[in-house]
């Protein structure tokens, strides 16, 4: 798995265009591909894909102050957001009773983090499967123990990073080799 990320902020505007540029980074520097966005298309839901180069996955990710791109020979998913405060409306449709539970049994200074690095692990496997936001998010569960993330889902890989002290997160979902 190859994931890079940058803290660059620009205007919400060019983030597609950033976005964009560190997938080119990446296909050029791992596979040798000199990357436009015409090469491109989309499956059903908008997942976009390299027509020409089916066994190369990709995805990619940004929010205030973060970019971030996965490319891996697998389905993949990769989720990044700046840490805020969080909205426990959006946890009571999002979230599984358990995950609503952690969070509020976490201390204060540590719910904003956790409901986002939740929320980026179910946005990372939902963007790895190519099914758009129609997927009931409060069906895929997590858990942490250390620095592991444990899950419902048996057939991805996932990963989260804290980036710069718990300002951003980042999620990765990876499809697990048959």
């Amino acid at each position: 798995m190859a994931i890079r990320f940058s803290l660059e902020t620009v205007p919400h505007r060019e983030q597609h265009s950033l976005a964009h540029s560190l997938l080119r980074d990446m296909l050029k520097g791992f596979y040798n591909i000199d990357y436009s966005e015409n090469m491109t298309k989309k499956a059903e839901y908008g997942k976009p894909y390299l027509a020409d180069y089916p066994e190369i996955f990709f995805n990619l990710s940004h929010s205030e102050g973060i970019t971030a791109c996965i490319t891996e020979d697998r389905e993949c998913g990769i989720d990044c957001e700046k840490v805020r405060e969080y909205r426990p409306n959006v946890m009571k449709r999002a979230f599984s009773e358990k995950e609503r539970e952690m969070i509020d049994n976490a201390a204060e200074s540590e719910r904003d983090l956790l409901f986002f690095t939740l929320w980026t692990l179910k946005e990372a496997y939902i963007k790895a499967m190519g099914k758009g936001l129609s997927y009931p998010m409060d069906e895929v569960e997590f858990t942490f123990e250390n620095d592991a993330v444990t899950s419902n889902i048996t057939d991805f890989e996932f990963r989260r990073y804290i980036i710069e002290g718990g300002k951003f997160v980042i999620a990765t979902a990876v499809k697990i080799k048959n």
